[in-house]
């Protein structure tokens, strides 16, 4: 009897659920998208109820599609957006409040209260994270002091907090009023709460004090890959065990077999994400990037990863298409970039709300240069693709200067690497190879492997990595000269983004 692996998605715009089979081939696959809820301005919320939903929904929907019941499912993965955090009163597991969302800055001003007198690198030492709304913790102080009866509650040990791993786990597992209820989060979530101690991996009491969260509220951080329960009686996977917990880019990292220090990928999406393995040493950046756990398989130490997370890249293809109307649709912008040879000297900084990884600069602002009348909208095509590539350049280069070693070679994921162009100029940039998998959706992927993992379906990381192939691989073509003088363009024009806002 075929025996296979479920792993859910559940990103920041849709709920997706993908079937594996032992080669990792996908069986059966469903994509649910769901509102995005903006209160005011900055502020980004999701109805956790909605994402729960959809999540059941789109696991019955590829179980049909791919003609699989639950007895044939050996385990259940989970992928997630990370710091999207929810707060749920433990018995009902009713939401206390929406879901406030990764995007959201409603609590800069509590990052600046909480910063006081030492500043936003504070916590650096045992978080790996600059105070930032970005991350979890701010956000679970949000709603305790702004939710009625939330503060009293939580006080009481009423209350669970959790990331969207921990809200999925303790639904699929709730027997009905918190019956049986599972409460647990991974290593790799928990990095990016600001509350867990990144050298013992545990909860930090003091940055619990610090942050005016009872501890109660929190997870069991567990591993990565180990099975933390079963799927309640009642539903599509009834009984099937729950065996694997990775956040959205550390799950990228597994999906592409990036298991060995010095491995690195960047997630193409709406922004990328390139993450470097550094193994079990603890890199702390001094060149604006991110320190956090990369995955832990069961009791095996932790691996640990520089992460640097850019803003705009796939989504100022669609403000070309969607605000200037220069496309019809995102994939022409390949066609329309082709029909020149390069920018004439133009460059886009898509600085739309500042700049994050590895400059930080919020008071930055979007700019194009170089703009004579020989530019036309091909040439504008052309360099929105090649800022994608000069802001990975960056973070590659920061990764470098923080750890002293130098990338042999790049794998890339997501969207955009349908782009042969941007993939080649992204190799000539960087000047190493580029790779592509076979299997780009590596995010899913990554927490079907981990599930799996736990329970045997594959054997150990050397398996996996025999499964890994690639698709396409791109040389850099660009000689040393010409690398440095669009290099230096780049960097000029992002100077001149600079104290815009």
């Amino acid at each position: 009897m075929a025996q296979y692996i479920v792993a859910i998605d559940q990103g920041t715009t849709s709920s997706r659920c993908m079937i594996f089979d032992h080669d990792a081939v996908v069986v059966g696959s469903a994509q649910k998208e769901h509102r995005q809820i903006f209160p005011r301005a900055g502020w980004v919320e999701h109805d956790p109820v909605e994402l729960w939903l959809n999540t059941r929904e789109v696991i019955a929907l590829a179980l049909a599609k791919g003609d699989v019941s639950a007895r044939d499912v050996v385990a259940l993965g989970i992928t997630n957006q990370r710091e999207t955090t929810v707060v749920w009163d433990r018995t009902t597991g009713e939401p206390v409040y929406n879901a406030i969302v990764w995007q959201d800055t409603r609590t800069d001003a509590l990052c600046d209260r909480l910063a006081g007198d030492e500043g936003r690198e504070r916590f650096r030492d045992r978080t790996g994270l600059p105070l930032s709304t970005y991350f979890a913790g701010p956000k679970v102080r949000w709603i305790l002091d702004n939710v009625d009866g939330a503060r009293e509650r939580a006080d009481a040990g009423e209350l669970c907090f959790g990331t969207i791993d921990s809200w999925l786990v303790w639904n699929m597992t709730n027997a009905g009023g918190g019956r049986g209820a599972v409460h647990v989060t991974d290593v790799t979530n928990a990095s990016r709460t600001m509350l867990m101690n990144i050298e013992t991996l545990e909860w930090d009491e003091d940055l619990c004090r610090e942050f005016g969260i009872p501890m109660s509220m929190l997870p069991e951080i567990r591993s990565s890959s180990e099975t933390y329960g079963a799927v309640r009686e009642r539903g599509s996977l009834a009984g099937v065990p729950i065996a694997g917990i990775l956040g959205d880019q550390q799950a990228a990292m597994v999906g592409q077999a990036c298991f060995s220090a010095g491995d690195a990928k960047s997630t193409y999406g709406t922004g990328n994400f390139v993450l470097l393995n550094t193994g079990t040493e603890r890199i702390f950046s001094d060149h604006g990037l991110l320190t956090t756990v990369c995955f832990r398989f069961g009791s095996e130490p932790a691996v640990y990863a520089l992460e640097g997370s850019i803003a705009v890249t796939g989504s100022l293809v669609q403000w070309l298409r969607d605000n200037l109307g220069m496309i019809a649709s995102s994939a022409e912008v390949e066609s329309l970039a082709r029909e020149v040879d390069d920018t004439g000297g133009a460059y886009i900084v898509p600085a739309f709300s500042g700049l994050f990884a590895p400059r930080w600069r919020p008071d930055a602002r979007g700019v194009i240069t170089g703009l004579t009348r020989f530019v036309d909208r091909r040439h504008l095509a052309r360099a929105a693709l090649e800022a994608t590539a000069y802001q990975t350049r960056e973070v590659v280069d920061a990764m470098t200067a923080d750890s002293g070693a130098t990338l042999a070679e790049l794998k890339v994921d997501g969207g955009m690497v349908v782009n042969d162009l941007l993939m080649q100029f992204q190799s000539d940039i960087l000047g190493i190879p580029v790779i592509r998998p076979q299997i780009i959706e590596t995010t899913v992927l990554g927490a079907a492997y981990a599930a799996g993992l736990a329970v045997g379906f594959w054997a150990d990381r050397a398996e996996v990595e025999r499964k890994w192939a690639t698709d396409q691989r791109w040389q850099p073509q660009m000689d040393d000269d010409t690398r440095a003088r669009l290099t230096d363009g780049w960097n000029d024009a992002v100077l001149r983004s600079y104290d815009l806002a």
